[in-house]
């Protein structure tokens, strides 16, 4: 029996998909649920599962096609055994290769095809051996250059879909709001004392390390409390004020940057923050994250200084007005008290939109998240 490999039901807000690369080849045989290719989106990978247990007996699309919803994929014969593959291989063999293949006695099987739906040409099987051969002949030297140069080489390539859109969303940001950014300093030291007093027991009792990022989650909730407009975005000629804090938090990933976000943050314990945190990074990179999880959001946090970032403006994540950019943590020369001493210190920039935020609103935000992460009791206590 024959079944169709169709694309799954897109999001609403997905128009249509990528397909990325398919994981069998024509004549494999295929488990049920196992995944044979990958549809890439604007904002994640999906992976296409097997309806079926047998062998893929027919890709009906090569990598890079466009897909919508419904779209069949591949036919798969339900129940074919394994033992099928070779047979399925040669169908996929032109005369003119399958020639070739046998006169050099090639398995058609370990040979990447290039042809419509995985077949086999001649030019794939000579381009086999002649790669079989080259480490065995020793290249001859060729003659020495008037003047060496080095080669000045170029490759061009497609931009995937997830960073033509990061590269669409931060151009829209740029020309549609008036983006500015403030900056200070905050001593990290109230919030280190906490962390390796606490830290072995934190783990202990709920799996996870105590990092930053759910002290800050925590400084900025308050923040946003105290200036409703950087919570707030911008809708024609309204302003709308959101009555809830979800928060997204950056990931950087292979593909690009992703924002999952933390929904209703300000109902969650920091163990609650760092496990979501966690969890979202670890799917983010493994492209299994799904798209409601980087829908909406009202604040975001980036941390750069995972990479080594000292100072930097962010982009605000449009529609939202405001970002918080966290940097490298650095010991430096503070004066606490009238004497120097050596604090971690870490620089953290707002950038917001003008529109909305006034530049004394941007200054006291930050203020308030300093104030909070040097004296953590704030947090804990409201003020």
């Amino acid at each position: 029996m024959t079944v169709e490999v169709r694309v799954p039901q897109l999001p609403e807000s997905v128009a249509d998909a990528t397909l990325v690369a398919w994981r069998k080849r024509p004549g494999e045989a295929v488990a049920r649920d196992e995944n044979l290719v990958d549809l890439e989106t604007d904002k994640v990978v999906l992976e296409v599962p097997a309806p079926a247990a047998g062998v893929l007996r027919e890709i009906k699309l090569a990598d890079g096609a466009t897909v919508t919803s419904g779209q069949i994929l591949a036919l798969i014969e339900e129940g074919a055994s394994a033992a099928a593959a070779p047979a399925a291989a040669a169908a996929k063999l032109s005369p003119a290769a399958k020639r070739v293949a046998e006169e050099n006695k090639v398995d058609p099987q370990a040979v990447v095809g290039s042809g419509r739906d995985g077949r086999v040409s001649k030019s794939d099987l000579v381009n086999y051996l002649q790669a079989k051969e080259a480490p065995a002949k020793a290249p001859t030297p060729a003659p020495p250059a008037p003047l060496a140069r080095s080669a000045r080489q170029e490759q061009r390539v497609p931009m995937t879909r997830l960073r033509a859109r990061i590269a669409e969303r931060m151009v829209q940001a740029q020309a549609t709001q008036a983006l500015l950014t403030s900056f200070n300093e905050v001593d990290l030291h109230a919030v280190n004392e906490l962390r390796n007093r606490y830290k072995e027991p934190f783990e202990k009792q709920f799996g996870v390390k105590l990092g930053y990022m759910s002290f800050f989650a925590k400084a900025c909730i308050e923040a946003l409390k105290k200036f409703p407009s950087v919570n707030a975005s911008v809708d024609g000629n309204d302003i709308v004020y959101h009555e809830y804090f979800d928060l997204g938090i950056a990931v950087s990933t292979d593909r690009g940057l992703i924002v999952p976000v933390l929904r209703g943050a300000d109902q969650l314990s920091f163990a609650e923050i760092e496990k979501s945190v966690a969890n979202y990074a670890a799917r983010a990179r493994a492209g299994t994250i799904t798209i409601e999880e980087l829908t909406g959001g009202t604040f975001t946090i980036t941390n750069g200084g995972v990479f080594g970032s000292l100072l930097s403006t962010p982009i605000v994540n449009a529609p939202q007005s405001a970002i918080l950019g966290m940097h490298k943590i650095q010991d430096r020369a503070a004066v606490i008290a009238g004497q120097v001493v050596v604090r971690p210190m870490m620089y953290v920039a707002l950038t917001y939109d003008h529109r909305l935020i006034d530049g004394r609103e941007a200054v006291q935000f930050l203020v308030t998240v300093k104030q909070c992460l040097e004296d953590p009791a704030r947090m804990v206590l409201g003020v």
